[in-house]
C-alpha cells in the first residue's frame, strides 16, 4: 500500500509540474487553455476555474494541456444551420445553443447565413418566420457553445495558439520540460538541506550490520586513503574499486583518530542489471553547507542529465537494447524497491525521473514537446507556418507509434516481473 501511495504521489507530481509549466506560459501568452488533464482516457474527476477545465483521467500514462487552436475548433457554424442565441447584459451573444434548443425557451432562434467567431465575432442570419430581414449579432469574446447541454468557450483567433509569436509558442512548449528540471533542482536542494551534501573524500558515516565492512572492522569516521597500496582521494574512486572487485580481497588503509589502520575486506557479490558487482556495506559521509547545497542541487541535476543523455544516445545507436526501457509497470516495480530504502532515496528517485521526463519530452519526436518545437523552429526558418493538416497527421502518427512503443515496453516489464 505504501508503494501504491508513493507511486501515485510521484506520478501525479511529475505530470502536474510538467503540465503546469505549459499551462502557466499559455495563460501568460494570452492563449485559451481549454483543459488541464492528469492522465488519459475517461474522466474520473473534473472542475472548471478561470476558463480551464481541470480533469483527472483514468489511465496514468501522462497528461496534457489542451490549448485552443492546437486542434481544429470543436464546433463550426454553417449556413442554413438553426441555432439558439442567448444574450448577456452587454447585449452581445454569450451562449450559442447548437442542439436541444427546446430546453432553452428564452433563446432566440435564427438560421445562420454567415458566422465568423475567429476575427469579426459576428453571426448573421434570419429568424425562421422573417427570412427577408437579415440580422447581425455581435458575439462576446468569452461566449459559449452549448452542445448536448455542455458548455465550451469559443476561442477568437487572438486566443489561439497559432496567433502568438514564434517565441511565445516555443516558450509555451518548452515550459513543461523546463519545469521538470526545476523540480529536480528543488528536490536535490531539499535532500541537501535535510541530510547534508556528500563529502568528496572516501569518508564513512555508517557501517551496515552483517556486511563485509563490519567483518573487516570498519568504523564510523574512517577515511579510506589507500587500496592495495594505491592512493585514493575521492569516494568515487573507492566505490569504483569495490564494485569492480566482487569476492576479491582488498587491503585498505584508513585514517582513524589521527593514525592509520590497514584492514582486509572482501566485497560481497551482488547482481545489478545483469552484471556482478562488489558491495562493501558502508555509507558515505555528509556535511552541512548552505552555499554548497545550492551547488549540489545544480550539479546533481547536471550529472543526472548527462547520464540520461548518454544512455539515450546508446539506445539510439543500438548499444543498449530496447529491453532496457521501462514503462509504468517497470517504474512501479523500481519504485517499490526504492521506497524500501527510505524517504530520501525516494526523493532522489523522483528527481531522477523528473529529469528523465524533461529530456524525453525534448526529443524531436512527433507528438512530444520536442517534435512540436521542431515544427515551430522550421516555421521560424521558413518564415511561414507548416500546413496545419499535414502537421496534425505527423503528430497523430507519432502519437500512435508512441502508444505502440508503450505497449511493447509494458509487455517487457510484465515479462521481467513474472519470468
Amino acid at each position: 500500500m505504501t508503494t501504491v501511495i508513493a507511486f501515485i504521489f510521484m506520478f501525479g507530481l511529475l505530470v502536474f509540474i510538467h503540465e503546469f509549466g505549459h499551462l502557466i506560459f499559455a495563460k501568460r501568452a494570452g492563449m485559451l487553455a481549454r483543459e488541464f488533464a492528469i492522465g488519459f482516457g475517461p474522466k474520473v474527476f473534473s472542475f472548471t476555474k478561470n476558463e480551464t477545465v481541470y480533469t483527472i483521467r483514468l489511465l496514468p500514462i501522462g497528461g496534457y494541456v489542451r490549448v485552443a487552436g492546437e486542434d481544429p475548433e470543436i464546433i463550426e457554424l454553417k449556413p442554413g444551420q438553426h441555432i439558439g442565441l442567448e444574450f448577456g447584459e452587454n447585449g452581445k451573444v454569450n451562449k450559442i445553443i447548437v442542439n436541444h434548443k427546446s430546453k432553452h425557451p428564452d433563446a432566440r432562434i435564427i438560421e445562420v447565413e454567415h458566422a465568423d467567431l475567429d476575427h469579426e465575432l459576428i453571426i448573421q442570419g434570419y429568424e425562421p418566420d422573417e427570412e427577408n430581414e437579415k440580422l447581425d449579432f455581435q458575439v462576446d469574446p468569452k461566449a459559449f457553445f452549448v452542445m448536448d447541454e455542455e458548455e465550451t468557450q469559443i476561442a477568437p483567433y487572438d486566443r489561439q495558439f497559432a496567433s502568438k509569436s514564434v517565441g511565445k509558442r516555443a516558450m509555451q512548449l518548452f515550459a513543461g520540460p523546463m519545469m521538470n528540471f526545476v523540480l529536480a533542482i528543488v528536490i536535490f536542494l531539499i535532500v541537501g538541506f535535510s541530510q547534508g551534501i556528500p563529502v568528496d573524500e572516501a569518508q564513512i558515516s555508517g557501517v551496515v550490520p552483517d556486511t563485509p565492512a563490519e567483518e573487516a572492522g570498519f568504523q564510523v569516521g574512517d577515511e579510506v586513503v589507500q587500496i592495495d597500496g594505491s592512493a585514493i582521494s575521492t569516494w568515487e574512486e573507492f566505490t569504483e574499486i569495490v564494485r569492480n572487485n566482487p569476492e576479491e580481497e582488498l587491503s585498505m588503509t584508513v585514517q582513524r583518530d589521527g593514525g592509520t589502520e590497514t584492514l582486509a575486506i572482501t566485497p560481497a557479490k551482488i547482481e545489478s542489471q545483469g552484471a556482478a558487482i562488489g558491495q562493501a556495506g558502508v555509507q558515505r559521509a555528509f556535511e552541512k553547507s548552505f552555499f554548497g547545497t545550492f551547488q549540489y542541487g545544480f550539479e546533481q541535476t547536471y550529472d543526472t542529465t548527462t547520464l540520461i543523455l548518454t544512455n539515450l544516445g546508446m539506445l539510439i545507436t543500438g548499444q543498449l537494447p530496447i529491453e532496457t526501457l521501462s514503462g509504468p509497470v517497470g517504474i512501479y516495480d523500481a519504485t517499490d524497491q526504492v521506497v524500501q530504502s527510505g524517504f530520501t532515496t525516494f526523493l532522489m528517485w523522483t528527481a531522477i525521473l523528473s529529469v528523465n521526463l524533461g529530456i524525453v519530452n525534448l526529443v524531436p519526436i512527433p507528438a512530444l514537446d520536442g517534435g512540436r518545437l521542431l515544427f515551430v523552429g522550421i516555421e521560424a526558418v521558413r518564415g511561414k507556418p507548416m500546413d496545419p493538416q499535414k502537421e496534425g497527421i505527423v503528430h497523430f502518427v507519432g502519437f500512435a507509434l508512441l502508444m505502440l512503443l508503450m505497449i511493447v515496453v509494458t509487455w517487457n516489464d510484465i515479462q521481467r516481473l513474472f519470468l
